[in-house]
Order: structure tokens, then C-alpha cells, then sequence
């Protein structure tokens, strides 16, 4: 996908760049001629000034030497001589060296339109040659005396055309190349979102296949028990439905943190009383037995109220969890300081070594755990410009600290 959109670039761009090289091209030819046509036109203007007669009204083209200003004019004089044209006219040193069939032919075509005439053509010498024509008057003014033809050479303006060519050439190329290397850029920076979604949408199927096979097909047993033992039925319905429970947590925890690597929760920040809020998690938490102190000062936070309960939720629940030995309850304490932290100290075994450098990344958590409450908790504390840190604890156990910004 990434070069194909380099190539449409590419080639969007090289559309464009040689259309406007081309109009250049054709727009510097057409200018050049216009111009060499303005300077031949001036000539015969200029010359048909110069032109004389004698008493009898014979034309007398010796003075135009004496006229033009260049030493090696490039003006033919043809007089019209009944009905055909003689040259009376011709330098001697030309600039230009015209073919005279070139310029009886051109010559012709003026006195019979009556008019200017331009032409291109080649000199005898193969230089590309530029050919104009123009009738002047007899003496009397009553007709038409003959024609006059200048010839400009072409050379020094095509040779400065094909520099302006291989200019605009190179000009493109290096712009394509650039082009072409943007493009490439551009795209990488276009196709970048959709890879990491693409990414993150492969994330969440691993980690959903991961943490829901297990409880599935504990499901799927639990079902075939409770059909081949009577006996064993109602075990099997209360198991089925405290891992039903689980599963439902599961689903939720993998929802949740689907959306936050998504960055599609946004943060509905407000001002709320944080001891409050860590005081109705633990009313709202089944302790089923375990024992939950909490102590609180009064403390105010900028925070997301349902992003921030989720947090202490899965720091309180993964202290139930993991923070009691086997065949004990869990004793779990809980604590708000007014700068903001709040710290769950529990009487387990608390952080095994293994886990001190990956507690906050998913599926890093300790046995019968999925490893998402403590990977969500952490991001809801990066997200408030806040910390989330493991250690020990006074009880002996694990001690997780919550630090968040307070309010003002």
C-alpha cells in the first residue's frame, strides 16, 4: 500500500511537472518567434522608409546600404518589373544566407496577397532561417512597386531553446525525485494510523483467544459434569456461575483496555473528593470474607470519576486476590493522604521477583489472574499525569501507591 501511494504521488506529481515544463517550452518557442517576427517586420518597415526613386521613377536600392545599420543586413529587394520580380537589392555579406528560390517564392506571395507574409525555411549553409515579406509602393504611390524580404537566423534562438529544455529536464527530474521521496515519507505518515489500529485490533484477538479459552472450556466441562452426574449438578452450577462472573470481568477488562490503546476514551475531567470515591469502591467491593480497612483524609483531584473507580477497583480486587496466604483471608488496607495518593497495602506473599520489572504490562500478573487490572490502572494513572508504583509493604505484603495531581 505504501508504494502504491508513493507511485500515485509520483506520478501525480510528474502529471503535473511536465505539463508545465511542456507549456513553458512551447510558450518560450512561441515568444521567441513573436519576437524575431516584431524585429523582421520592423526591418521592412524601416527599409521601405530607406527606399528611393529617380526622376523616371526607377527605384534606387544602392541607398539602402547607407540606411540600415547592420554591415551584413539580411534585406533582399525584388522589383516588380512587369508582372515578375527582379532583384534589385542584394547584400553583399548577409547574416543570414537565404536560398534565392526561398526568396523569390516568398516575395511572390507577398505582392500577390498585397500584405506581410512570414515563412521558415533553410539557408544555404543549413541554419534554420526565419523569412518575412512586405510589399512598398511605386513612386506614384498607385501601385505596387515590388517586395521587400528580411531573413532573421534561427540558430543562437534554438540553440538557447534546447538550453531552456535540458533545464526544465533536469528541473523535473530532481523535483520528481524529491516528489517520489515525500511521497514515500507522506505515505508511511498516511498509513501509520492504520497499521497501529490494524496492530492493536490484532492485540485484543490475541489477548481475547488467550484469556478466554481457559474459562471456555472449563465452561464446556463443568456442562458435561453437571449432565452425567446428578449429584455433582448443583457444584457444577455454582462453579459455572462464579466463572461465568470471571469471564464477564474478563470481557469487560479486555473492552476497556482495547479502548484505551485505541485512545478512543477521552478523559471527562472534573473535581471530585478522592477519599469519597476510594470509600464507596470498597462499600461497593464484595469482600466475601476478607477483611478491608480504610482510612482517609479529605483530598480533592482533578480525574475521569469512571476511569479513576476502575483503577482503585483493580488495585483493591488484585490486593483480595493475591494479598493473603493459602486458606487465609486477605487483609487489605487502604489508605487517601491529602497530596493525592492512595496506597493499598496488603499481608501477602508479596511481588515475586519475576514480576518486579513487568507487574503493569498485560499478562504479567500473578497465577489466576488475567494481567489487565494492573496494566488498566497504570494507564489511568499515566493518563491523569499521575504514577503508579509497586513495593513493599510495612504488613509484609505488597504496597501499591496511586499518586494523582490535586485539584489547585
Amino acid at each position: 500500500m505504501r508504494w502504491r501511494l508513493t507511485a500515485l504521488f509520483t506520478l501525480t506529481s510528474a502529471i503535473g511537472l511536465i505539463g508545465l515544463a511542456g507549456f513553458a517550452v512551447h510558450n518560450d518557442d512561441l515568444s521567441r518567434r513573436r519576437q524575431l517576427d516584431s524585429e523582421l517586420k520592423l526591418q521592412i518597415t524601416q527599409a521601405v522608409s530607406g527606399l528611393e526613386f529617380d526622376d523616371t521613377g526607377q527605384l534606387v536600392a544602392t541607398t539602402l546600404n547607407d540606411y540600415v545599420e547592420t554591415s551584413c543586413p539580411s534585406l533582399f529587394v525584388l522589383s516588380d518589373t512587369g508582372g515578375s520580380l527582379k532583384p534589385a537589392f542584394t547584400p553583399r555579406q548577409p547574416c543570414a544566407h537565404a536560398r534565392p528560390a526561398d526568396v523569390q517564392a516568398i516575395a511572390a506571395a507577398s505582392v500577390q496577397e498585397g500584405g506581410r507574409v512570414l515563412t521558415d525555411g533553410r539557408g544555404t549553409d543549413g541554419h534554420p532561417l526565419r523569412l518575412a515579406a512586405g510589399v512598398f509602393a511605386t513612386a506614384d504611390g498607385q501601385g505596387t512597386g515590388g517586395s521587400i524580404v528580411a531573413v532573421g537566423d534561427l540558430t543562437s534562438d534554438q540553440a538557447a531553446h534546447r538550453e531552456l529544455t535540458g533545464l526544465l529536464a533536469a528541473g523535473c527530474a530532481v523535483l520528481l525525485g524529491l516528489s517520489a521521496i515525500a511521497g514515500h515519507l507522506l505515505s508511511g505518515r498516511a498509513i501509520r494510523p492504520a497499521l497501529t489500529a490494524l496492530q492493536q485490533q490484532e492485540a485484543f484477538l490475541a489477548e481475547a483467544a488467550h484469556d478466554l479459552r481457559t474459562p471456555a472450556a472449563s465452561l464446556r466441562l463443568l456442562a458435561e459434569t453437571a449432565l452425567r452426574d446428578d449429584t455433582a449438578r448443583d457444584a457444577a452450577l455454582e462453579r459455572t456461575v462464579r466463572l461465568a462472573t470471571r469471564m464477564g470481568e474478563l470481557v469487560d477488562g479486555l473492552l476497556t483496555r482495547a479502548r484505551l490503546t485505541a485512545g478512543v476514551v477521552t478523559l471527562a475531567r472534573e473535581p471530585l473528593r478522592l477519599d469519597q470515591l476510594v470509600e464507596a469502591v470498597a462499600d461497593d467491593t464484595h469482600t466475601d470474607g476478607h477483611q478491608v480497612t480504610v482510612r482517609t483524609e479529605p483530598a480533592v483531584v482533578n480525574a475521569d470519576p469512571e476511569l479513576l473507580r476502575r483503577a482503585v477497583a483493580n488495585l483493591l480486587g488484585n490486593a483480595l486476590t493475591h494479598g493473603r496466604t493459602a486458606g487465609a483471608p486477605a487483609r487489605v488496607e487502604l489508605t487517601v493522604r491529602a497530596d493525592g495518593a492512595v496506597t493499598v497495602d496488603d499481608a501477602g506473599p508479596g511481588i515475586p521477583a519475576e514480576l518486579a520489572d513487568s507487574l503493569f504490562e498485560r499478562f504479567h500478573s500473578g497465577s489466576g489472574s488475567t494481567g489487565l487490572g494492573l496494566s488498566i490502572a497504570s494507564w489511568v494513572a499515566r493518563a491523569h499525569a499521575g504514577t503508579l508504583t509497586a513495593g513493599s509493604s510495612p504488613t509484609g505484603g505488597a504496597r501499591f501507591t496511586l499518586r494523582l495531581p490535586v485539584h489547585g
